[in-house]
């Protein structure tokens, strides 16, 4: 691995053949103005100062166009770095002039049960200033349409809140894909553990249960440092963060704990469903025992009573009988 301090060359370091490209929605309490490009100069001059500018950018193989727009918002070179490491553990950041927030969003695992699975991933960067919010995808996706949507309605006037008040509203998506993924998990646990109750016949479900154990893994790597480091959004004293927006971080906080407490239950249910698979496995080879014993039961008298009388004595009881 190359030192990120001595080199200025960009490079993305992850596998998304996303071409980039760009998604400007400018609004105020009044109006919304939406645009899309593929370079960032086309979308420059639709910047508004005095409007919130929230920029997405999907895809992140053009690392030319992630400088231009860090240059124009005055982004450290080492966010911009980070931003290009799809490997970058999950963090929050507090600037003087912005916030960073990196994290990951997930896809449901769609193998077959026979089948280890592993959840898709891709990173999402959050940078939070005074009039702007920029998201950074790695993959095209239509994830937060949504919030789009209530921008276009002004659902909850929503166009007259803060750029702070978009960013928990964005986090709260975020946080609502880690409730649906660990939610599944912990329903496929359940079910697992009624099928080795039931202690099913001819079915091996190790793979299965090395499969949640793996999305068990990946979510919890990412979810914890997230729990311990969204305390600097809670406690934050710059003047991004407004007071009257204040309780809806902390409902964003509680949704997070939700994940949390999933996710441990999920360990103290894996941790079960082993010992559980463990004791199956045992039943069964008990069973198996069980039924050698039997057969050799049968056949043990039989093998010594041919054992004994077919010596070949010269001198034997009942050899001339009738």
């Amino acid at each position: 691995m190359t030192n990120n301090l001595l080199s200025e060359r960009l490079v993305y370091t992850g596998v998304s053949q996303t071409q980039t490209h760009l998604h400007l929605c400018t609004y105020n309490a009044e109006e919304v103005q939406e645009q899309s490009a593929t370079d960032f100069q086309t979308l420059a001059k639709s910047l508004n100062s005095e409007h919130t500018n929230w920029l997405q950018v999907h895809g992140l193989s053009n690392t030319e166009t992630i400088r231009e727009i860090c240059t124009h918002f005055e982004i450290d070179f080492l966010i911009l770095q980070d931003i290009l490491n799809a490997e970058h553990p999950t963090k929050i950041e507090d600037h003087e002039e912005y916030m960073v927030i990196i994290t990951k969003l997930f896809s449901p695992c769609k193998k077959k049960e026979d089948e280890l699975c592993e959840l898709k991933q891709q990173q999402v960067c959050f940078i939070l200033g005074r009039n702007f919010v920029l998201t950074f995808l790695e993959d095209e996706t239509d994830f937060f349409d949504d919030v789009s949507t209530a921008l276009r309605n002004n659902i909850l006037k929503i166009r007259g809140r803060q750029t702070d008040y978009l960013l928990s509203v964005l986090l709260n998506s975020v946080i609502g894909n880690y409730i649906a993924i660990v939610s599944a998990i912990d329903d496929s646990l359940e079910d697992l553990e009624e099928e080795l109750l039931s202690i099913t016949e001819g079915k091996d479900i190790g793979i299965q249960i090395q499969s949640l154990r793996r999305q068990y893994m990946t979510m919890k790597k990412m979810v914890l440092p997230l729990k311990e480091q969204y305390v600097k959004l809670l406690r934050a004293e710059n003047q991004l963060f407004h007071k009257a927006n204040r309780a809806f971080f902390n409902d964003v906080n509680d949704h997070l704990q939700f994940v949390v407490q999933t996710i441990e239950i999920c360990r103290e249910t894996l941790s079960s469903l082993v010992d559980l698979y463990i004791s199956n496995n045992d039943l069964r080879m008990n069973d198996i025992m069980k039924r050698l014993t039997i057969v050799s039961t049968i056949f043990i008298p039989l093998t010594f009573l041919v054992g004994v009388w077919g010596m070949n004595f010269k001198i034997m009881p009942e050899l001339e009988w009738e």
